[in-house]
């Protein structure tokens, strides 16, 4: 099947299962649709399996043919990020700067790094001969918290603004420099490059100041671009030409196209919409604000059918999934001392809400972005035992992200109301 054809297909399906979801389930969109997904994934494998059925050996077989690794990387991430950035409080932002900083610089390092010991000893534990470059690989894929997952069920929540603007701005940033981690641990990995310090450190400059420089070149052209363009229309397709060829030039260049989209995200939506506003009128600006909106919920809608029905391009043993839900507990707690340990020192500053710690740790999602990170990593490389080192992380990511997204993403409910309520209890 044409592959437009099939992103077509997918995507009115992952709108129905959201429109029966407002009368049915009635869960968060993105939670039902990648339950959703789930159930059709398994339905499939079980008709293939136990009933030989041609249609759904069809279906599955198209499915697989999707290259999902530069459908995410390479193509709709760059608007998911931009989109989600647009509605970012610059203000509240600046706020609170120095702590998702510090977690997003050390909280995504020494995530990555515990996750990278603890799996490896795991593994050891149970006789597989893992090298530790990989068990850090999947601990940088992990350790980034997936904004496209969490901004759209703290926005939904209406969390406290003090606890939304943390979990918004990490996600969204940590996306990026997971992406760069992953990136240089996957050079030393793969590419032959040197593991000195050196070498690791230029590599990680060069893709993280490159893409908030880009992203800062992207803003300024784009910026003078609406703000002398007389027409609606013309500056809604400026800000389009941004995620599309700007995010593909940051990848040609070698640069995070992540951090680029970020950055030019949260200028663009804090200091052009506002100038624009007052050039042009609101009216203007609400029509782009309207139309990022619209292209979220539909990518975000898609995205998890997806994430859900990549269940069905697995080569799955029953050995790689207990890897997996073993490694559930090793990301929530290499999540935890991650994030608890800045707040050892935030709180000597500032107070925070009681929740904070836990809310960031059980909201810290996972999805297409981990998945698309391990998807990435070439076949080939075989352990002693024989597993493929690509299948056996790429089940282990796919088990934790639907544990988060699901199990998470239906249990930080009543975190986030505690907040809520702790928070109109002190303005009483």
């Amino acid at each position: 099947m044409n592959a437009w054809y099939l992103i077509c297909f997918l995507s009115a399906i992952a709108i129905f299962i959201a429109w029966a979801n407002q009368y049915i389930l009635k869960l968060q969109t993105t939670i039902a649709i990648t339950t959703g997904s789930v159930l059709i994934s398994l339905l499939l494998i079980l008709a293939v399996k136990l009933l030989g059925d041609e249609n759904a050996m069809a279906i599955t077989n198209i499915v697989s043919d999707l290259n999902f690794n530069q459908l995410l990387l390479k193509g709709m991430l760059g608007f998911l990020l931009f989109a989600g950035a647009l509605e970012i409080d610059l203000p509240a932002l600046r706020k609170q700067r120095w702590e998702i900083t510090i977690l997003v610089l050390f909280s995504t390092l020494a995530s990555t790094f515990i996750i990278g010991y603890l799996s490896n000893w795991l593994f050891t534990q149970f006789g597989w001969n893992v090298p530790f470059i990989y068990c850090l690989l999947f601990g940088a894929l992990i350790s980034p918290t997936d904004p496209i997952a969490v901004l759209a069920i703290i926005k939904q929540m209406k969390a406290p603004a003090n606890i939304s603007i943390q979990v918004e701005g990490e996600s969204l940033f940590n996306d990026g420099v997971g992406l760069v981690i992953f990136t240089t641990i996957y050079a030393v990995a793969f590419s032959g490059v040197e593991p000195t310090f050196s070498s690791v450190a230029t590599l990680f400059m060069v893709d993280a100041v490159g893409g908030v420089a880009f992203g800062l070149v992207l803003t300024l052209v784009g910026h003078y671009l609406i703000m002398h363009s007389k027409d609606a229309n013309i500056r809604l397709l400026v800000t389009l030409t941004i995620p599309s060829a700007g995010f593909a030039l940051a990848n040609i260049l070698d640069i995070s196209g992540a951090l680029a989209m970020v950055t030019s995200g949260i200028l663009m939506g804090n200091i052009t919409r506002s100038k624009a506003s007052k050039r042009n009128g609101m009216s203007g600006t609400k029509y782009v604000k309207n139309f990022w909106h619209a292209t979220d919920n539909f990518l975000n809608a898609l995205l998890f059918l997806l994430i859900g029905l990549l269940l069905v391009t697995m080569p799955l043993t029953l050995e790689e999934i207990g890897f997996g839900l073993l490694m559930v507990p090793v990301v929530l707690l290499a999540r935890f001392l991650s994030v608890s340990a800045p707040y050892v020192v935030f709180r000597l500053f500032r107070k925070y809400d009681l929740n904070s710690v836990r809310i960031l740790t059980w909201g810290g999602l996972r999805g297409g972005l981990a998945l698309a990170m391990a998807a990435s990593i070439p076949s080939g490389t075989i352990l002693s035992n024989g597993t493929d080192i690509h299948s056996l992380i790429l089940i282990i990511t796919y088990v934790v992200v639907i544990f988060s997204i699901i199990v998470q993403g239906l249990t930080i409910s009543p975190l986030i109301t505690k907040s809520i309520a702790a928070k109109e209890l002190n303005e009483r």
